[in-house]
C-alpha cells in the first residue's frame, strides 16, 4: 500500500449536522470544516465502506474511483452501505469488482447489480482471511449493534486497521492484531465527551483505552499514524479535539486528506513534567488523567489524607471518604495507587508515569507535620522546615527521571484570607506552584472545564 485518501471522516450525520445549532456544529460551520460519512480509498483501487455520500465526496474532491476493484464494507447501516453506487458504476463501466462484507451487506448489494455482470460477492465473518487484488485482508470482530466487522488490510509493504463502527474492541480482535505494528489505524471516536450515549461506539473516554490495549500487544507502535474517524458533533470543536488527541499520539484530518503510508512519522516528544492548575471543580484532575489515559501503566500518587469516616485524622469525615471513593472510581482500572508524601523519592526513580494529585494536599499535610499553622511554631522553626521541604520537592521535580503530571489548586485569586495561617498557606501555595511551573515544559490552566496550555 502506498497511500490512503480519507473520503470522509464523519459519523452518520456528518459534522456539522445542518439541522443542529449546538456550539460544536456552529464552530465547525464557522471555520469551514465539513465532514462527510467515513470512507477511505486505498491506492485508488480498494474502497473501505461506501455510504450515500461517498461517490459524491470523491467527485467533489477530484478523486477518481474508476480504478476501484475491491470494496470492503463493515456493516449494513446506511451510512456505510449504500449499494446504489453499484448501479451508478454499471452505467459507466463493466470492469470486474469484488464486494466483501457480512452476509447482510451482500444480500443488500446483490439487488443492485445485473446477475450477468462482473461483480463478485464474498460474505465474511470475524476470523476470515482472504486475498483480494494483492491485499491480505483479515476480518476482525466489531462490538456493534448489528452484524459488523473491522478490516486489517496489508501487503508486502504496509498494513492498516480500519475500525469503525465499534465499541471497545473485542478481546479476540486485540489478540488478532498482536504484533501487527500497523502503519495506519483509522479508529472511530464518535461521541466525544458524551459518555452516557449507551451505544456501541467509542468516545473520548474509551478511545485512548483502545490505543493502550493495541499498544500493549504491539499493534500500535511509535511509528503508527492514528487518525480518529466517524466524528460527530458530540465532540468538542476540532482544535480542542486535536489538543486532546495529541496526548495519545492521535490526530484528526480533514476530509480529502491523503496519507502516505510508510512516510516517517515524527517521533513523539511528550513533556517530562506537566503541571495542571485550576480552582475547585475546574476540571484539572480530569485533564491530568486524560494526558495519561493511553499509557500502559500509570502510578497514581494520592497525597491527601486516607478516608477515615471516624475523623481520627482531624481532616477526614464521611464526605471526604466519599470524595476519595469517587476519585478512585474515576481512575482507569489498570492504574496502581500509592498514598505517600515522599514525592521526592518517587520522582528520583525511573518507571512508569506518575500522576500526583495533588500538590495542594501535599503542602497541607507537610504544614500539618510541622504544626506550621500555629504562629508560635512557625516562628520557632516550622517556616524553615516547610521551605526546605518545598525546595527538595522542586529540585526532585527538576531532575525527574520519569513522565510526571501534577495537579495543584490556584488558591490566590479569591478574597484575602482572614487569618495569618490562611494567608501563610496561600502564599506558600503560590510559591510552590510558581516554582514547579518554572521547571515544567507544559503548564495547563483549567477554568470551567476549559483548558489553556503554555
Amino acid at each position: 500500500m502506498r497511500q490512503v485518501v480519507l473520503l470522509g471522516t464523519g459519523s452518520a450525520d456528518g459534522w456539522p449536522n445542518p439541522f443542529c445549532g449546538c456550539a460544536s456544529c456552529r464552530s465547525e460551520q464557522r471555520d469551514g470544516r465539513v465532514r462527510g460519512q467515513t470512507s477511505a480509498l486505498v491506492d485508488g483501487r480498494l474502497l473501505l465502506d461506501a455510504g450515500p455520500e461517498t461517490v459524491r465526496a470523491a467527485a467533489r474532491l477530484g478523486v477518481d474511483l474508476a480504478g476501484v476493484r475491491t470494496v470492503l464494507i463493515t456493516h449494513d447501516h446506511p451510512d456505510h452501505c449504500a449499494p446504489a453506487f453499484l448501479l451508478y458504476r454499471s452505467w459507466a463501466q463493466d470492469a470486474p469488482l469484488h464486494v466483501v462484507g457480512p452476509a447482510s451487506v451482500v444480500e443488500q448489494a446483490r439487488a443492485w447489480v445485473d446477475p450477468a455482470g462482473r461483480v463478485d460477492f464474498t460474505a465474511v465473518s470475524p476470523g476470515d482471511r482472504l486475498q483480494v487484488d494483492g491485499y491480505d485482508v483479515r476480518v476482525l470482530a466489531a462490538d456493534h449493534e448489528r452484524e459488523a466487522v473491522l478490516y486489517d488490510v496489508g501487503d508486502s509493504g504496509s498494513r492498516l486497521l480500519y475500525a469503525t463502527d465499534t465499541g471497545p474492541l473485542p478481546d479476540p480482535t486485540v489478540a488478532a492484531a498482536a504484533g501487527a505494528a500497523y502503519d495506519l489505524v483509522l479508529l472511530e471516536e464518535t461521541f466525544g465527551d458524551h459518555a452516557r450515549h449507551g451505544t456501541r461506539h467509542l468516545d473520548l473516554g474509551t478511545f485512548p483505552d483502545q490505543l493502550r490495549r493495541l499498544s500493549e500487544v504491539g499493534a500500535v507502535v511509535a511509528s503508527t499514524d492514528v487518525i480518529a474517524v466517524h466524528l460527530s458533533h458530540h465532540n468538542p470543536p476540532t482544535p480542542e479535539l486535536d489538543r486532546r488527541l495529541a496526548a495519545w499520539r492521535a490526530r484528526t484530518v480533514p476530509d480529502g486528506t491523503t496519507v502516505q503510508l510508510g512516510a516517517p512519522v515524527p517521533p513523539a516528544d511528550p513533556p517530562t513534567r506537566t503541571l495542571v492548575l485550576g480552582g475547585a471543580r475546574s476540571g484539572k484532575s480530569r485533564e491530568a488523567q486524560r494526558l495519561l489515559t493511553a499509557e500502559p501503566a500509570v502510578t497514581y500518587v494520592a497525597t491527601g489524607y486516607p478516608p477515615d469516616p471516624a475523623g481520627a485524622q482531624g481532616h477526614a469525615d464521611p464526605e471526604w471518604a466519599e470524595r476519595v471513593r469517587r476519585h478512585r472510581a474515576d481512575r482507569p482500572a489498570h492504574w496502581s495507587t500509592v498514598e505517600t508524601l515522599a514525592l521526592e523519592d518517587l520522582l528520583a526513580r525511573p518507571g512508569e508515569p506518575l500522576l500526583v494529585d495533588c500538590l495542594t494536599l501535599w503542602l497541607t499535610r507537610v504544614m500539618d507535620q510541622q504544626d506550621a499553622w500555629d504562629d508560635t511554631a512557625w516562628a520557632g522553626g516550622a517556616e524553615t522546615a516547610v521551605l526546605q521541604r518545598i525546595d527538595r520537592l522542586t529540585a526532585a521535580w527538576t531532575d525527574a527521571r520519569r513522565r510526571v503530571v501534577a495537579v495543584s489548586n490556584e488558591v490566590g485569586q479569591g478574597l484575602v484570607p482572614g487569618s495569618a495561617a490562611e494567608r501563610r498557606f496561600r502564599d506558600l501555595m503560590g510559591r510552590l506552584n510558581a516554582e514547579v511551573a518554572a521547571r515544567s515544559e507544559d503548564v495547563r490552566w483549567c477554568v470551567a472545564g476549559r483548558v489553556r496550555a503554555w
